[in-house]
């Protein structure tokens, strides 16, 4: 891995996982599930508490299936600078994406799409990653030179670490730890399909989402494990904090999302410290 980026002598922080939404021109259904997380959500809301935080950049990540939700956020990244990347959608099935994700790269602010994400989670056939019209959309991903975010649950990972395996010349990330059942600290078989996904050299993880995963009265020594987990299958050079928000705030503030990242890393180096809190990302992503 190449070194982080440094501004004026410190390493670039990156946020690798936020959303933000307008109810008014996109709905977003899953939210009537979380009454707090029904209102919109605007750049303007999360940048001072960016500052706050110290982060410098940040990747903004679909949250619909839909194909008019990338350019909007496209868009976005021209207005806001500290959108370094956006991780879109596109239909994996369709028989031209990949003229759809050229399209993407001609709309206005078509530079900063740096990965493609579908909902995996909410479908219910098992295999749907490894099915044959899907394998053909993951590789027009790949060919691309874009990366496809993982996000899978636990049940899902066997489909998960196939689909890598045969789309070998692909880039991944696997968001949020790939959901593990916190709030009843259970690793397995959690941590052992963590471990042969991250045999594979083409995957990286996000540490992001872990509070959502955890109880209410969620504490740091809860999520500790998973992100030791992580951290040793993976290694931090292929290890990128991502804060979830405003997912993160139906269990904590962006502030203490970001300040327990890095307080699982503590026992890092420094270089690895870095790595974690914006180097991966820059260099994965290929950010600016």
């Amino acid at each position: 891995m190449t070194p982080p980026a440094t501004t004026h002598g410190r390493a670039r922080r990156i946020d690798a996982h936020h959303h933000v939404w307008d109810l008014a021109v996109r709905d977003q259904p899953w939210t009537a599930e979380f009454p707090p997380l029904r209102r919109s959500f605007a750049m303007d809301e999360l940048l001072p508490q960016l500052a706050r935080a110290g982060v410098e950049g940040t990747v903004v990540v679909q949250t619909v299936d839909v194909p008019d939700e990338t350019p909007d956020l496209l868009a976005l990244s021209q207005v806001h600078p500290e959108i370094r990347g956006v991780v879109g959608w596109v239909d994996l099935t369709a028989a031209d994406v990949a003229d759809r994700l050229a399209s993407l790269r001609d709309v206005p602010g078509g530079d900063k799409l740096v990965g493609v994400r579908h909902q995996v989670q909410a479908e219910a056939d098992p295999s749907w990653l490894i099915r044959d019209d899907v394998l053909r959309g993951l590789r027009a991903v790949a060919e691309a030179g874009l990366v496809f975010d993982l996000l899978v649950r636990p049940h899902q990972l066997p489909t998960a670490i196939e689909a890598v395996r045969r789309t070998p010349h692909g880039s991944f990330v696997l968001d949020h730890l790939g959901k593990p059942a916190i709030a009843a600290a259970g690793l397995e078989p959690w941590a052992g399909l963590v471990r042969e996904l991250a045999t594979r050299d083409n995957v990286v993880c996000k540490l992001s989402g872990m509070v959502t995963e955890a109880s209410p009265d969620w504490s740091l020594a809860d999520l500790a494990p998973y992100a030791a987990h992580v951290l040793s299958v993976f290694g931090p050079a292929r290890v990128m904090a991502g804060s979830d928000w405003p997912v993160c705030l139906l269990r904590a503030g962006y502030a203490d999302v970001w300040t327990a990242n890095e307080d699982l890393l503590a026992s890092l180096s420094e270089a690895e410290r870095d790595a974690v809190l914006g180097g991966t990302a820059t260099t994965w992503y290929g950010l600016s």
